[in-house]
This record gives structure tokens, sequence and C-alpha cells, in this order.
């Protein structure tokens, strides 16, 4: 009795012992086919949803540092103003002694800390009569163009293989390029105390992508219009297309106008009016120096703050 005991138990131990080892080597359960496609497809669902939440915080991002352009923009022409008595032209005359056809974005760069390119481009002009062979031409400033433009801060060529840089942020003219009755036009010298409107009240400074085929939107020297620099790096409000037939203009396709401020798509005859890469609307600088972010529904209060001396009573508009 004594010698069985111990052997049954023992028995008893390996048997226990064994179907405990079987057990801690017999394989677990895995993902079956659908479980996994499941789990696929949750993951897919939810990059799908944080997708557009990191492209709303990158064009956020995007807006600010565009906002923050067009305000150092609006300074700086402030500041000229301060030293010369008088805002810079929105473009010289092309038949002008000195610097023809400049643009006021070119008359800026000493105020931009841009002193080395203001100086080549002086003695460009005393060196090369043709803005062709400048090389500022060719090159680009990053505080001319808008980050959420994905052409912006790129030079391109363009008819007769000119290679071009380009600008997002145009001259407000006023109404258009034919009434001059903005702060901004052909050898405007505009004082501020013929902006009786109202500094704050009157535009300076719009968005606009460049041409798609980047005709227009440089921003060192340009045409435009009859030499008026609309649409190059001025533009009206509610701007009329030139269909006189005295040159050639790259929009000889789009309607005469009056066009207006709106969405925009990169199409040719986008060129005629202000829009942005911005969801709803665009950025502008007033000539007080600030900066508003106004919808493309304003047409309406565009009109009435384009002109610098329209004697509009213009309320809250922001």
């Amino acid at each position: 009795m004594h010698l069985l005991g111990p052997t049954n138990r023992c028995e008893n131990t390996m048997n226990k012992c064994a179907t405990k080892k079987h057990q801690a080597i017999s394989p677990r359960p895995g993902f079956t086919l659908v479980e996994l496609l499941v789990v696929i497809a949750i993951i897919g669902i939810l990059i799908a949803m944080l997708l557009p939440a990191v492209q709303m915080v990158r064009e956020a991002a995007r807006r600010t540092h565009c906002s923050n352009q067009v305000r150092q923009l609006s300074l700086a022409t402030l500041n000229y103003e301060s030293a010369h008595g008088l805002l810079p032209n929105g473009i010289n005359p092309f038949d002008a002694a000195s610097l023809p056809s400049l643009s006021w974005l070119s008359q800026l760069l000493p105020f931009i800390e841009q002193e080395n390119r203001w100086n080549q481009a002086v003695s460009d002009f005393h060196r090369y009569p043709r803005t062709f062979d400048h090389p500022n031409l060719q090159q680009s400033v990053s505080m001319f163009g808008c980050p959420s433009d994905p052409t912006s801060g790129l030079s391109h060529f363009t008819h007769e293989n000119r290679l071009v840089a380009s600008t997002n942020y145009l001259g407000v003219n006023g109404t258009n390029w034919t009434k001059e009755d903005g702060v901004f036009y052909l050898d405007s010298r505009t004082a501020i105390s013929r902006i009786t409107d109202g500094t704050a009240n009157t535009l300076l400074i719009g968005e606009r992508p460049p041409s798609n085929d980047f005709w227009y939107g440089w921003w060192y020297t340009g045409f435009g219009f009859g030499g008026s620099g609309s649409p190059d790096m001025l533009l009206g409000v509610a701007e009329m297309n030139d269909l006189s037939g005295n040159r050639v203009t790259h929009l000889e396709e789009c309607d005469l106008g009056p066009y207006q401020f709106g969405k925009g798509n990169s199409e040719q005859c986008d060129t005629l009016h202000f829009w942005s890469h911005h969801p709803g609307g665009a950025h502008f600088g007033m000539c007080d120096g600030s900066v508003h972010f106004l919808a493309y529904e304003s047409n309406q209060v565009i009109s009435e703050l384009a002109t610098r001396a329209g004697g509009e009573v213009i309320g809250t508009f922001y």
C-alpha cells in the first residue's frame, strides 16, 4: 500500500505536468481575415479624418505667414512715404529717363532689407537698357510670394522664352486701370494728404497669383495695358480688359469686364481680378498699415475701399 501510493501520486503529478506543458506550447489563436480587414478599414478611416485636419493646420500657418508679409509690405510703403514725401509710383513710365517701367515693389527694396538688390537694379539700368537682361527679373524675393501658392518662390519661362519671377501681392490702382482713382497707377506719386477717404478706409495692396502663363504678375518691372502696369503688378477691383488690339495681351479671349473680386481657379482670365489660394477670400493691406482678410462676398465694400477720394461712408467691414 505504501509503495503504490507514491507511485500513483507521481503518475498523477506527471500527467498534470504533461498537460500544462502541452498547454504552454500550443499555438494561440490569431486574427481572422475578417478581423484584419476591419482593423485596416478603421485605420484608413482615421487617416482620412486626420489628413484634412493636418492640411487645415498647415493652411492656417501659411495664411498667417501671408498676412504678415502683406503687413510688412504695407509698413514698408509707409516708410517709403516718410522718406520721400510720396508713396512709390505704381509703375514708372516706360519712357522715363531713369529706371523706366520699374514697379512699386522694386522701389520698396531698400525698405525691406534688400539694399543689395536695389543697388543691383540701379547698376543694371545704367548698363542694360532692356530689363530682360537684368538678373532681378529672374530672381524671386521671398517676401513677394504667398506660401499658399504652389508656384511661389520659383522662376518660370513664359512667352518668348523669357525667364521671370513673380509676385502674389499687387498694388490697388482703384476701380480699373483707366480711372487711376486708387493710390497706385502709372507715375502715380500719391501723397498721403490726397487719400481723403482716410488711410484706414483705402486699399493699398491685394492678393492675386500670377497668370497661369506667367505673363502677368512680375515683381521687378512690367508693362501691362498701355504701360499702366495693370494687370501686371497693379490691379483694379473692377478691372477692365484691354481689347483695343493695340498690343498682344494674351488675354484676348477674356471678356471686357468689369471683373469682380471672387474665387479663381488659375485660369487665364482670373488674371483680371483679385483672388487667392486661401479658402473664402484674400488678404488686403490698407493705407494705414493694417491688414484684413476680406471674404469674396464683400464686393460692394471692396469697390468703396478701392478709391482714395470717393467720399464713401464705410462702416465696419471685417
